[in-house]
């Protein structure tokens, strides 16, 4: 492909529906960034400009861009097989060895693998499974999902339903009356006075008092993950999910963890539910960090449970992807995965993911930051016009998108979500970098705080 000008690569842009994006406001106020390459950390823009990756593609380059072990595993695979299905009676190598290399990696008795191509259609899947799961013990009713405002689950048509309603605003799910939504975990809105324990136990009676409402006997599942990612970065209180998990145990209601975001060393280990949060589920969704985005590919994990009940005789499973299990995205998974290992990415997480995480936390002595949450390399900044009160900033301001832009002119990439930056970086990071990060960030912010003033 000849190197196209930033000017011809916007000019064809024009037929190019970006996602999550204000479409409108593109074509009056072209904001648009074309990214031509990448190296380690960073990016480089089609004007040359080299910026530090803070979001890490969208969650997902993990191992650093460029990993030419990965480049050459589906090279090498694409030379061999370049596509065949999982289908009927079909295998193939690449999908068997990296189901089974999931489930050593994956807790407890999730030794089950359906492969699918995003976290969407991973979550969508974890949802028809329980379904007919259900369906299959006689017990048609038990078909609702719990779960909760602020979620971010997939854009899915199903999988919206899951999502907090915000992001549906103006559209439709497929799922009208299917998903009930609890309260937030968003202890700096929501928590008020209380403690973290006092916190923790109105979520617990808030999730036990829908399930009185709705009854258990209709309710197949709650979904959560173990931070909520795309809904603010919000952290739940101390022993949250092991409660949680206690609830829906005792109701029998499946636990769905949701680790399209934390899985594969992004909070210091392959997955986070157990080793992280104390707790193992039912279903275990993962996406983003399988193949650090190197190729598309998500995989729904199942308990052994689960699995007997589908697969007893006379049970069809009716569900496919043509892409599923894709050799190409197989190879380049176990060569992602195998550099996670070799190099103790997750380890080396453990003490540079706790630097990135206190030099951001630092901010909080700037006027306008309100909060600094998250946990490792998945960081969020809330932005208040008032640090006293915690009144935020009006829509009108954008104030997250102003502080996005002032990081991009000084080379870091962020992504704004209303009054709120998120930072999810690759987790390579040194702590040179880190310290690149939290000084432009400062500055940043700063600078926008002073434009306000003005």
């Amino acid at each position: 492909m000849s190197k196209l000008s930033t000017d011809d690569i916007l000019t064809k842009d024009a037929h190019l529906i970006q996602s999550f994006a204000n479409l409108d406001g593109l074509k009056q106020n072209d904001t648009r960034t074309a990214i031509v390459s990448a190296k380690g950390a960073y990016v480089t823009d089609s004007d040359g400009n080299e910026l530090l990756d803070g979001i890490g593609g969208l969650w997902c380059v993990n191992v650093g861009h460029g990993r030419h072990e990965i480049i050459e595993a589906i090279t090498k695979q694409l030379e061999t097989l370049d596509y065949y299905s999982t289908f009927y009676n079909f295998t193939h190598p690449s999908a068997v060895l990296l189901a089974e290399k999931l489930a050593s990696l994956a807790p407890g008795n999730l030794n089950r693998v359906y492969f699918s191509n995003s976290g969407s259609v991973a979550n969508d899947t974890a949802i028809r499974m329980l379904h007919h799961y259900n369906n299959r013990l006689g017990r048609p009713k038990k078909k609702k999902i719990l779960s909760r405002i602020g979620a971010y689950h997939g854009s899915t048509h199903l999988a919206m339903a899951l999502t907090t309603p915000a992001y549906s605003d103006g559209w439709d799910t497929a799922a009208q009356g299917l998903v009930h939504h609890l309260r937030a975990p968003y202890a700096y809105r929501e928590a008020g006075e209380m403690s973290e324990a006092e916190f923790l136990e109105v979520l617990a009676d808030d999730m036990r008092a829908t399930i009185n409402d709705i009854g258990a006997e209709n309710i197949a599942a709650f979904i959560a993950e173990p931070i909520m990612g795309a809904g603010g970065i919000l952290v739940a209180p101390e022993g949250y999910h092991q409660r949680m998990r206690q609830i829906t145990a005792e109701h029998d209601i499946k636990y769905i963890a949701d680790e399209v975001v934390t899985a594969f060393g992004r909070l210091g280990h392959m997955f986070a539910s157990e080793d992280v949060f104390g707790m193992v589920p039912d279903i275990i969704t993962t996406a983003k960090g399988l193949t650090s985005g190197y190729q598309p590919l998500s995989a729904t994990i199942i308990s052994d449970e689960i699995y007997d009940v589908i697969s007893e005789p006379g049970a069809m499973f009716l569900h496919g992807m043509t892409y599923s299990g894709h050799p190409a995205a197989s190879a380049a998974a176990l060569a992602n995965i195998d550099i996670l290992e070799r190099e103790k990415i997750p380890q080396k997480v453990q003490v540079t993911g706790k630097v990135f995480e206190n030099a951001l936390r630092g901010l909080d002595d700037l006027d306008i930051v309100g909060d600094v949450r998250g946990s490792h390399f998945m960081m969020g900044v809330e932005f208040v016009k008032n640090k006293t009160t915690k009144e935020p900033f009006d829509d009108e301001v954008n104030i997250g998108l102003r502080i996005a832009q002032e990081t991009q002119n000084r080379g870091l990439i962020a992504r704004p979500l209303g009054n709120i930056l998120i930072l999810s970086p690759t987790l390579i990071m040194d702590e040179n970098q880190i310290a690149q990060i939290e000084g432009t960030l400062r500055e940043s912010i700063k600078a926008v705080a002073a434009s306000l003033v003005g």
